[in-house]
This record gives structure tokens, C-alpha cells and sequence, in this order.
């Protein structure tokens, strides 16, 4: 099989070295990790070191048509990648989409009254959609955590499964040969029937810890922990749910198994608060600011999510940009 990870960050990275220690054909598109990740990229876990080294390109028009293309990189960046996507494309090329919060797919091969609809806050001016077509889409939900402590180098946290689906529910024989890949890569990789139900179990913690951390500089069992932040947390899951349940998704996990999960993960910092650290952009659009949009279609108030999202944006222009005077 043919890969291409458009995104070599800690996941993308860490994705692409596995697969091809796998022996598959993997090549990273990176930016500013491109030199070091020529020389190799190395995967630091509990279990110890391993080095890859998968093909490495800052230009994605030298690859060519490809089986699978991953996209990996966050959010933001997709509308900007996304017309850059085309020369890796043959007739049955899949694109997995592997990005956090509400995908810029989330209405495309839908019925109901919202099917084909489209979020500015995930896809302002249509420009993803214009350049992806839905029938290539694979729906993945990521949950290992990893982090990239310098150029080259990926520390894994914990988790190893990719969940992957159809966004029409059926189970295809690109998604049979894609976790076939990723299990004998060392994932776990499951065909969901429903994968946007998986991805609103995720998204009902990330819409609160993220943006709660990243304002707080706590970890995930300190916010859980604690009295008042802790309620915080579990109002806004609280009116992310409602949001889901106006879509049709009944999210099978309690908000108090939700809190529960967070206090079992410990002191992790969220990827939020890692990018606070690191003056980078935040990923609150998909994560939180979707939530938002889908909540004023629906006419569902959402004030504790409002507040908190609103400092989380000022927050994220006081970080990443720089300072008038």
C-alpha cells in the first residue's frame, strides 16, 4: 500500500513511522520537521526506541497517486492544504480525515433535513469541500496521544487506536484493507458503523478540557478534581450533548463517566495546553467553535461554552501573535 501523511506533527509522524516499520510505502509531508526527519524519525515510548525512515517531502506534487492519503494536520490548516491534495489522487484514492472536534465531512453522505450542510467555522468559503470530494472520505477518530519533543523525535503517551468508517455507515473493502495496515502496524483499528457517534464521545470531553486547561494551564484530573472547574466542565458536555441529541446522536457515555474517564488519565496536558506551551495556534474552531455554530442552528443555548470559548480565542490571539506598542 501507498501512503501519504499530509502533516507530520507527533500524530502524522508517529502514524507514518509505524506503518512503515510495517513495511509499507509511507511518505510524510512535512514543513518545518523536514531536515530532521530525513535522518530519520525516532518513536519514544514505554516499550522503548525505534527509528524509521519513511520518505520525506516538503512538496506533495513529487509523490503521486497514492492508496491512502492521511490528513493529519490540524484544523485550521486544511483550507489551505486541501487544493494541494490532487496530484496524489488516483480513481480509488481514500483520503482519511484525522483531524480533532467536528469534521468539515460531518453533514456530507447524510440524510436528513441538514445533509450537505456546511460550517464556515470549519470550512469558511467552501474551499475544502470545493476541493475533496465527499465519496473519497474515510472518517477517522485518533486517540493515541503523543508529543513531539524536538525535530524528528515523537514521544508516545498512550493509546494505540485509529477508528476508522464509512461516512454512509457501510463497510467497504478500502476500510477492510485499511485496518488490515494499521493492525499489522500495531493499531487497533476498528470499522465503526456509526463513526460520527465515536467521534461525539470524543469531542464531549476535548470541548471542555481543551479550551478549560488551555485557559488554566491544568491537567485533565485537576479540572475534573476540582469543585468549580470541574462543574464548568461537565455544563459545557452537558450542552454539547444536547447539541448531539438534536442531530439524532444518542452519545452512549455519561457526562459523569466523562469527568470519570478525565480523573483516570491523571496529570496530562491536553493538546490544547501543549500548544499554549508552545505559542502555537489553537484548534478551537473544530473543537469548540462547530459546537457553537451547530447550537445557534438549533436554537440550543449554550452560555458556558460561549464564555469559556470566547476566552480561549482571546487567549489564542494573545498567544500567537505579536504584541502591538
Amino acid at each position: 500500500m501507498r501512503f501519504a501523511i499530509y502533516g507530520a506533527g507527533a500524530i502524522g509522524a508517529f502514524l507514518g513511522a509505524k506503518l512503515s516499520l510495517a513495511g509499507e510505502d509511507v511518505t510524510l509531508i512535512a514543513r518545518s520537521t523536514l531536515q530532521a526527519m530525513r535522518a530519520g524519525v525516532r518513536v519514544r515510548s514505554a516499550q522503548g526506541e525505534v527509528v524509521a525512515h519513511p520518505a520525506v517531502t516538503g512538496d506533495p506534487r513529487t509523490i503521486g497517486p497514492v492508496d491512502y492519503v492521511f490528513l493529519t494536520v490540524k484544523a485550521q490548516a486544511l483550507a489551505q492544504i486541501a487544493p494541494q491534495i490532487g496530484p496524489m489522487l488516483g480513481p480509488g484514492t481514500a483520503i482519511v480525515s484525522a483531524q480533532n472536534g467536528i469534521p468539515w465531512w460531518y453533514f456530507q453522505r447524510l440524510s436528513g433535513s441538514m445533509a450537505g450542510a456546511r460550517l464556515e467555522s470549519l470550512d469558511p468559503g467552501g474551499v475544502i469541500t470545493s476541493a475533496i470530494d465527499p465519496a473519497r472520505i474515510i472518517g477517522c477518530i485518533v486517540y493515541p496521544a503523543a508529543e513531539m519533543p524536538e525535530s524528528g523525535v515523537v514521544q508516545h503517551i498512550e493509546g494505540d487506536r485509529f477508528s476508522i468508517g464509512e461516512l454512509d455507515g457501510s463497510t467497504t473493502e478500502r476500510c477492510r484493507s485499511l485496518s488490515r495496515s494499521l493492525i499489522k502496524a500495531g493499531f487497533k483499528c476498528p470499522i465503526r458503523p456509526d463513526i460520527r457517534r465515536d467521534l461525539w464521545v470524543k469531542l464531549l470531553g476535548n470541548m471542555a478540557f481543551n479550551p478549560i486547561s488551555a485557559l488554566t494551564r491544568a491537567t485533565m484530573v485537576e479540572i475534573a478534581t476540582h469543585p468549580q472547574a470541574g462543574a464548568v466542565a461537565r455544563a459545557m458536555m452537558a450542552e454539547a450533548d444536547a447539541v448531539a441529541r438534536a442531530l439524532g446522536v444518542e452519545v452512549p457515555v455519561t457526562l459523569e463517566q466523562r469527568l470519570a474517564g478525565a480523573e483516570k488519565v491523571g496529570r496530562h496536558k491536553t493538546s490544547m495546553l501543549l500548544d499554549v506551551e508552545a505559542g502555537k495556534p489553537l484548534e478551537l474552531d473544530s473543537i469548540v467553535g462547530a459546537v457553537l455554530e451547530l447550537g445557534e442552528r438549533l436554537n440550543i443555548p449554550m452560555p458556558y461554552t460561549r464564555v469559556v470559548y470566547a476566552c480561549a480565542k482571546l487567549l489564542d490571539q494573545a498567544t500567537t501573535q505579536p504584541a502591538k506598542g
